[in-house]
């Protein structure tokens, strides 16, 4: 299979990967034989080196990307608005297969890996926090430019990255499902040749798209760097963000239809203005429950499911 063929099937599958949260898109490039030219045609671009075989592959993948995204965000996103815990117990088992992976990267042990893991851990502690604690004025849903640009920027750094990858920062940031929605109603509008529909969606995706080029096109660089400079540190971190992120992906909630008083996207839910939340499942507040002997099985098979089919990857 030539370098133009495996591209762009590397493409769709990273698409894939970026949309299904636990399965890295770096790794899906790892399996095609294309990851290094990935990483040495990006750092030619960011140089301003334009070699057509380095714009190929990034032009093939990236479009293979888009276009798995775009068919596929919906259907993502609807199988996490309507089936929550059972989605994060399956992600939570692929992310527990994704710790070993990072593990044999880092190993041997040293304190500074530990230290790098302890920030990971805190800093994603801190970022479950924020997220869920209504009182910051955050809260799940709330989705401004800043946020949207932050999630833009880390996703797309982290799922460059073996055994990480964007959708799963997304989900922590809580940015996750608000930008599946967006690119679901631009794909309509664009299929239904609604212009205006699928422009009215630039808010969030211009923000989302800026980052994504400011991270593979910078941060990634760096996180290489630092992999080459201060390895055990920078893999410590990475670690902990997998262990750190199981604060944020506890399985038990659900998105439940907004009442009068509570919080969306910063805007208090009136009589006046609830209507135009409750039509959108993908805004409402996220409320987590006591969940049954039943379902706690259930999501125990589900995360054993998850792994075993992140091994197999």
């Amino acid at each position: 299979m030539g370098l133009a063929a495996r591209s762009g099937i590397g493409g769709l599958l990273m698409g894939f990967a970026n949309l299904v949260p636990g399965i890295s898109g770096g790794a899906m490039l790892l399996l095609l034989g294309v990851y290094t030219k990935f990483l040495s045609a990006i750092a030619e671009v960011v140089t301003f080196k334009f070699r057509l075989r380095s714009i190929i592959v990034l032009g093939l993948v990236g479009t293979g990307a888009a276009t798995t995204i775009l068919v596929l965000a919906g259907l993502v996103k609807d199988l996490i608005v309507t089936h929550r815990w059972q989605t994060y117990s399956v992600v939570i088992g692929m992310r527990l297969a994704a710790i070993p992976v990072v593990w044999r990267l880092a190993r041997p042990a040293t304190p500074s890996l530990w230290m790098g893991m302890a920030a990971g851990i805190v800093l994603t502690g801190i970022a479950a926090v924020f997220v869920y604690m209504p009182s910051t004025g955050a809260g799940p849903g709330s989705s401004s430019p800043g946020m949207l640009f932050l999630g833009g920027l880390l996703g797309s750094s982290a799922t460059i990255l073996p055994g990480l990858d964007g959708s799963y920062i997304l989900m922590l940031l809580d940015q996750y499902v608000p930008i599946l929605a967006a690119i679901e109603r631009f794909g309509d509008g664009l299929k239904a040749g609604n212009m205006s529909a699928a422009t009215a969606e630039f808010g969030t995706l211009v923000p989302v798209g800026l980052g994504v080029l400011l991270g593979i096109g910078g941060v990634s660089l760096v996180v290489r760097k630092l992999l080459m400079v201060a390895p055990k540190p920078t893999y410590g971190v990475l670690i902990g963000i997998l262990v750190g992120a199981f604060i944020g992906l506890y399985p038990f909630g659900a998105f439940a239809q907004p009442q009068v008083g509570d919080v969306i996207k910063g805007t208090v839910m009136t009589e006046a203005n609830l209507a135009q939340f409750v039509a959108k499942p993908e805004d409402w507040p996220v409320k987590f429950f006591a969940p049954t002997t039943g379902q706690v099985m259930a999501a125990i098979g589900l995360i054993v499911a998850g792994a075993v089919a992140a091994w197999g990857l």
